[in-house]
């Protein structure tokens, strides 16, 4: 049987991972008797835990929400997701770095040997590669977040691709991450549509203390307009593509920063491509690999053969390749003396 102190360990664990715990689960689920778990119970109360209790059919425990917060049980795999999450966090997201690192200094102490070499395995053997200044910071990012969650109307000012500012007034509903990059997805009052935001290009962010009407956006029609928003919209050089093939087996293969790719009928599916540049854009059709017909874009069709002829002419230009063998190290220059 476990020892007191490790059973309130236990139990805390326990109420933390379900909102509600029938009283006769949780004592089976520490193998006591449910006049211990009443005085376990008591135990928590005492070390700040604010744990509720109600009566009755259906009646058991609840961990609430108190004015401090209680220490955290975590078991071995949460403490390990815990940490490699800080880990990677801090490259993307800025303004949370020395809190990461505190966090993650208490987490060390806590963890016992064999958890902080796993936890700290990723980091010690991975080569940080320049990314760049990290692209969102957390208390943009917190704010977004709580004003989707509470549904309340905020203003900005943001930057469009090309530089240009503007204020805005909007009704946000979700946040979406993609690689290194957040967006939001909210109802712009100043163009009366839903429009896709980057966040790093967000300042100046303001709650208006109104709230949002109602809104009966589908999930998946918010997740269409997240990848046309990312993948399409937003790039001056645009085309569509039709791609032999069923949507399900297309997407499996296609990257989904590629382009949205659409179910056009049972054999074929179109696919929307955007690119800063002609060059850009005949890279990523290249990059497909299948034959594509072209439905819309015919006015870069110039621009797109004139990247074309430039490949070409690299490629004719090139020399032809050396017979196969073991490369050489290039060697070092000789130090003067």
């Amino acid at each position: 049987m476990l020892s007191t102190s490790a059973r309130l360990l236990r139990l805390v664990s326990l109420l933390q991972s379900r909102r509600h715990w029938p009283g006769r689960a949780l004592a089976d689920r520490l193998g006591i008797d449910p006049r211990t778990l009443r005085r376990d119970i008591e135990r928590l109360r005492e070390l700040g835990y604010p744990v509720q209790a109600s009566a009755g059919v259906g009646g058991g425990y609840a961990l609430g929400r108190g004015a401090d917060l209680p220490p955290l049980a975590l078991d071995d795999e949460e403490a390990v997701a815990l940490a490699m999450a800080l880990r990677a966090a801090t490259a993307t997201i800025g303004g949370m770095e020395d809190t990461a690192l505190r966090l993650l200094a208490k987490l060390d102490q806590m963890l016992p040997t064999r958890l902080r070499r796993r936890a700290s395995a990723l980091h010690g053997v991975t080569l940080s590669v320049r990314m760049g200044e990290a692209l969102v910071d957390s208390g943009v990012l917190t704010a977004l977040a709580t004003a989707c969650r509470d549904r309340r109307v905020v203003r900005f000012g943001y930057r469009s691709h090309d530089g240009t500012g503007s204020a805005r007034i909007a009704e946000p509903l979700r946040l979406a991450n993609y690689g290194r990059r957040w967006y939001l997805v909210a109802r712009d009052r100043n163009r009366d549509d839903w429009r896709t935001f980057r966040v790093d290009r967000i300042d100046g962010l303001a709650e208006t203390g109104e709230c949002c009407p109602p809104c009966s956006e589908p999930t998946a029609e918010v997740a269409a307009r997240i990848e046309e928003g990312i993948a399409y919209a937003p790039f001056p050089c645009r085309a569509t593509l039709r791609l032999r093939g069923r949507a399900e087996r297309l997407a499996a293969e296609i990257p989904a920063w590629c382009g949205v790719l659409e179910p056009e009928d049972e054999a074929h599916c179109l696919l929307r491509v955007g690119a800063e540049t002609p060059d850009a854009l005949l890279a990523q059709i290249a990059f497909i690999g299948r034959e594509a017909e072209l439905v819309e874009g015919h006015q870069h069709l110039d621009a797109l053969r004139a990247a074309a002829d430039r490949l070409q002419a690299l490629l004719a230009d090139a020399p032809p390749a050396r017979a196969a063998g073991r490369l050489r190290p290039r060697a070092a220059p000789a130090r003067p003396r």
